[in-house]
């Protein structure tokens, strides 16, 4: 599938899209435990779907964290959400929502790679559309740093919540070298490289993502322990081992920097609130502007709307 020119960290905006809207809101909440009697199984179902999907390829939970690599299109493609939809639909017909899915695979695939536990409040209904342009104000990979602010603000999500979701995001999985053409060879369009990459990075770098080699060739995140959801990341941001430039943005903000030396001083996931505040970032995410009620509908497959 060809690749779209759009942000890694629209994946994880993925799921507010999915998930939000404009329409006034109306007296529906989402609720820890929503399925408790209308589908009792709905988590341990789509908790043994993500286990079986990371248990046949770890990248796996990368996948589920962000959905999508290359493209940010509103419908849900991956095959183990649809695969967790399709279980659902056999035993609770019409009930659980791909919204709620994401969110919960999501939750279960940081867990699978020893990140933080948190409840999923659920109850939200799918979108009626499914369209590219609902995409256009997710922040991109090359936005500068006060372009990543705003966009995130414009969602109801601070300056840290920015970097919570990104370092939580990138701190494990891959990337594709179709995102570091600008940065490793045409830095502000000057033929020149982002000054910010560590030189003993860069030549890595440049090794597994040459100019004109494939853009499809991946690279891992975090270069410290790409399987595992921890801080390591911060570190590596800071130091200068950022993939992503707009990873590397964080550390040209005052705000975002201190939040990022803050979360690294703790050295070890266990002596941090990274993991704690990361989970509270992912809660606040997925509970902006939910459809809820009459605002949407519970889709059949994930990857369409209702006919």
């Amino acid at each position: 599938m060809a690749a779209a020119p759009v942000t890694i960290l629209c994946i994880l905006f993925l799921i507010m899209i999915l998930v939000t809207e404009t329409a006034a809101s109306i007296n529906w909440q989402l609720q820890l435990g929503y399925y408790s009697s209308s589908c009792p199984a709905a988590e341990s179902t789509i908790k043994a779907t993500v286990e079986e999907a990371v248990a046949v390829d770890k990248s796996n939970a990368a996948r589920l964290l962000r959905l999508a690599f290359h493209d940010c299109f509103v419908e849900v493609r991956f095959e183990v959400i649809e695969q967790a939809k399709t279980r659902l639909e056999q035993s609770c017909p019409g009930v659980v929502s791909c919204a709620d899915i994401v969110a919960i695979a999501a939750r279960d695939a940081v867990v699978l790679s020893h990140g933080p536990s948190f409840g999923v409040p659920t109850g939200r209904r799918d979108g009626r559309i499914s369209s590219l342009t609902l995409a256009n104000d997710l922040p991109d990979v090359n936005d500068p740093i006060e372009v990543l602010k705003s966009k995130f603000h414009a969602k109801g999500l601070s300056t840290k919540d920015l970097v919570l979701l990104t370092a939580g995001a990138h701190t494990i999985g891959t990337s594709a070298c179709f995102f570091m053409p600008q940065r490793l060879y045409n830095f502000n369009g000057h033929n020149d490289t982002d000054p910010s990459i560590n030189p003993k990075f860069l030549q890595r770098l440049k090794l597994i993502c040459p100019l004109g080699g494939s853009s499809f060739q991946r690279l891992h995140l975090d270069w410290s322990s790409q399987f595992q959801f921890d801080d390591h990341i911060l570190r590596n941001i800071l130091n200068g081992f950022a993939v992503l430039a707009s990873d590397a943005q964080l550390v040209e903000d005052g705000t975002t920097k201190r939040f990022l030396q803050s979360y690294a001083g703790g050295y070890g996931i266990g002596k941090s609130s990274f993991g704690k505040d990361f989970a509270a970032a992912m809660v606040r995410m997925t509970n902006i502007q939910p459809k809820t009620g009459p605002n949407g509908e519970i889709r059949k497959a994930c990857h369409k709307v209702n006919s």
